[in-house]
């Protein structure tokens, strides 16, 4: 639930909190994301009070474009007609198409569409690139299905969805249960409905038909660039750090890799059942063979480096956390570090945490380490390297060319240090205190609000 706290200074924001409150109040992860970003943005809301007000900004910027849900029936593998539902969230189209991934997973629901789609409006306003704020999805959970019963379910998910995108429209892209595979059974079916190739209307595809070098690698790569920058402007070096990564799935796999390469030693990596941990640095050529080739789960580890250990998860504090680390990098999924679980990384010595998911962070959690001088970099800002490198398969597709792996990863590079300079520059105007959280929001706000009052009320 929102209240509006004391430290609330804006009357403007706590009428727009309070609606919020009222009319999305089963929204639970809508209603943090929402409350995080307009709370950090006070110090620009009330430079500009008047003029925001009168435009109504916030409630425009709060409310999404569009919603879009739907039915979307399959068939197993023994027959059985199965029903799942379908979400599109069109948030905010000022400064360019929807842009923003699929996630299939049973926890799918319009409050995490909304939250996701939120977050992605700022995260897109950072990368420079002319893209909007959308998200989308299922709560159909593709572990334990067939490859048919995959392909069946996303002919028909799209078979819907295709009426709501383009690529001048909006550019769905891959996320948590979405990979190449489902990306390319979803174009497949966008393809035959269509009747044309329009390559540019899904991200993450395959490279034989308009995929992207260094597209699968970019969010762990950019998380880890930007965190290099974020430590180096604090006279820290990443090069000996000791580093601990919560999930084991596509971003945490090339934060790993990117991290090793950068110098650190990543020690310990998680999944949804528990961790693992090799004193020795995790061997990532291992953790890419487990999950990217046999899909299984991270105590398969074991059977390749038996000198490591495996912890199940057994209390409310994820078992990754546990070990103590100079980094953290949660990579899993939202709210993954509480209060609690902050508690524990402060006192256990961390000094820097980069938020590799979406929101992994509760505001508690958050608020915690910036009091305690813990170096924050957040998701909107950190992560934004999947969707940075998207849009560089967009131009490539516009233009029928294809870039190096050197090309598009220097270019990566280029994008997170303009991110981090974006965030560092808000945060020194304002004097915010190192507060990158703050900074990123304020950054992309500026950008997406002057967008939004030089195109009317619309």
């Amino acid at each position: 639930m929102i209240s509006c706290e004391e430290k609330i200074k804006s009357e403007y924001v706590k009428q727009v909190l309070k609606q919020i409150e009222e009319k999305n109040s089963n929204e639970v992860e809508f209603i943090q994301a929402v409350k995080e970003v307009l709370m950090s943005l006070e110090p620009v809301i009330i430079k500009n009070e008047k003029k925001y007000k009168e435009a109504a900004l916030l409630e425009r910027l709060t409310e999404p474009e569009r919603i879009i849900s739907f039915r979307v029936p399959w068939v197993d593998d023994k027959g059985q007609v199965r029903v799942n539902r379908g979400y599109r969230v069109q948030f905010n189209a000022s400064i360019g198409p929807y842009k923003g991934g699929l996630r299939f997973h049973p926890t799918v629901n319009q409050s995490i569409m909304k939250f996701l789609g939120f977050e992605q409006i700022f995260k897109n306003a950072l990368t420079t690139r002319p893209i909007g704020g959308g998200k989308g999805g299922s709560d159909f959970d593709p572990k334990g299905k067939s490859d048919m019963e995959i392909m069946r379910f996303c002919q028909s998910f799209m078979t819907e969805l295709q009426k709501y995108i383009g690529q001048d429209v909006d550019i769905p892209a891959g996320d948590i249960g979405v990979g190449a595979r489902e990306i390319g059974f979803l174009f497949g079916q966008f393809r035959k409905i269509r009747n044309a190739y329009e390559a540019g209307v899904l991200t993450g595809k395959g490279l034989e038909y308009g995929g992207s070098l260094a597209r699968k690698e970019a969010t762990g790569y950019g998380l880890l660039y930007f965190m290099r920058e974020m430590l180096n402007a604090n006279n820290i070096s990443l090069n000996g750090k000791t580093v601990i990564i919560s999930g084991s799935g596509n971003v945490a796999i090339y934060a790993c890799e990117k991290a090793q390469k950068l110098g650190a030693n990543v020690v310990a990596m998680s999944d949804s059942n528990g961790s693992i941990y090799d004193k020795n640095g995790i061997n990532v050529d291992v953790i890419k063979e487990i999950k990217e080739v046999k899909r299984g789960r991270i105590k398969d580890y074991l059977n390749y480096i038996p000198d490591a250990q495996y912890s199940e998860n057994d209390s409310d504090i994820p078992s990754v956390y546990k070990i103590k680390a100079d980094i953290v990098l949660p990579c899993a999924t939202q709210n993954d570090i509480n209060l609690k679980t902050a508690e524990l990384l402060v006192k256990n010595g961390v000094i820097a945490v980069g938020e590799g998911a979406n929101m992994p962070c509760t505001n508690e959690a958050v608020e915690y380490f910036l009091k305690n001088n813990v170096l924050l970099a957040p998701g909107k800002a950190a992560n934004a390297g999947g969707v940075a490198t998207s849009a560089l398969e967009m131009s490539q597709n516009s233009m029928r060319e294809y870039w190096s792996f050197e090309d598009v990863d220097k270019k990566l590079e280029n994008i997170m240090i303009s991110i981090f300079k974006q965030c560092k520059n808000a945060d020194e105007e304002y004097n915010l205190g190192t507060n990158y959280v703050a900074g990123a929001n304020i950054a992309a706000f500026e950008k997406v609000s002057e967008a939004m009052i030089s195109q009317g009320i619309i």
